[in-house]
């Protein structure tokens, strides 16, 4: 595996009041890599400044997690796709070996185990619900996962071709579980995790944590979905 940074990828960023955040993110996309900022209603600028800073900037006025990483995926050109959160607890340039992961063939969805850097990093209500939602995924797929993090990369067309529907916290979990169903190649690597910068919109409460385990139990619940055959013209994940 080289260990120059591969070309023709796109940054998923959901981002909602993160001015605080932007500059230390978008300092560390890996050179020729494109950032998309997904702007899900911010009030503090966020839009603005990370025009500023070099961004390519999605509007998505729908609130929700999920919102924001669609439209952010289907804003994308390139031929694969990453995700990371846009509020500094995780570096995108950590996504470098991700990239060459599902480029060289080796994983058709690559993610990011957090591992909490420092106090305040991850805390216990939000590690509870990941815990209870890496089992009960387990349970639904087999998938021996310990984290649903945010870092995560794959090929645009084969995620397109997964037809995501959740659009709130939910749509990290349904990418994993229709992936899943699809056989796709799922691997898992540790990465450091941070403080974030800024309040939680979805696990800064134990309300928000288990609105957040709420919302994916009810994606856990769907039905296993035929493979899709468009991921396999695509030359991607296979069944």
């Amino acid at each position: 595996m080289t260990s120059s940074t591969p070309e023709d990828v796109d940054v998923v960023l959901p981002c909602l009041n993160e001015a605080g955040a932007l500059p230390w993110v978008l300092a560390r996309i890996p050179p020729g890599w494109r950032a998309l900022v997904v702007d899900n209603g911010s009030t503090d600028g966020s839009a603005d400044l990370a025009r500023g800073l070099g961004a390519t900037v999605v509007r998505e006025p729908r609130r929700g997690f999920g919102a924001a990483c669609h439209a952010g995926l289907t804003a994308s050109t390139a031929e694969i796709v990453c995700f990371c959160d846009c509020d500094a607890s995780l570096n995108p340039a950590l996504l470098v070996p991700f990239v060459h992961e599902v480029r060289d063939g080796q994983a058709d969805l690559v993610l990011g185990r957090r591992r909490p850097q420092g106090r305040g990093a991850w805390p216990a209500h939000a590690r509870a619900g990941n815990l209870a939602l890496a089992l009960m995924l387990r349970r639904r797929t087999g998938l021996r996962l310990h984290d649903l993090g945010p870092l995560r990369a794959a090929r645009r067309e084969a995620l397109l071709s997964l037809d995501l529907t959740d659009r709130r916290s939910g749509y990290p979990l349904q990418m994993v579980v229709r992936a899943a169903d699809a056989g796709w190649r799922v691997t898992e690597h540790d990465v450091p995790y941070r403080p974030r910068t800024g309040a939680s919109k979805v696990t800064g409460t134990w309300r928000g944590t288990w609105q957040a385990v709420r919302d994916m139990s009810r994606v856990l619940a769907e039905a296993p979905a035929t493979p899709p055959a468009a991921a396999q013209a695509q030359g991607g994940p296979r069944p």
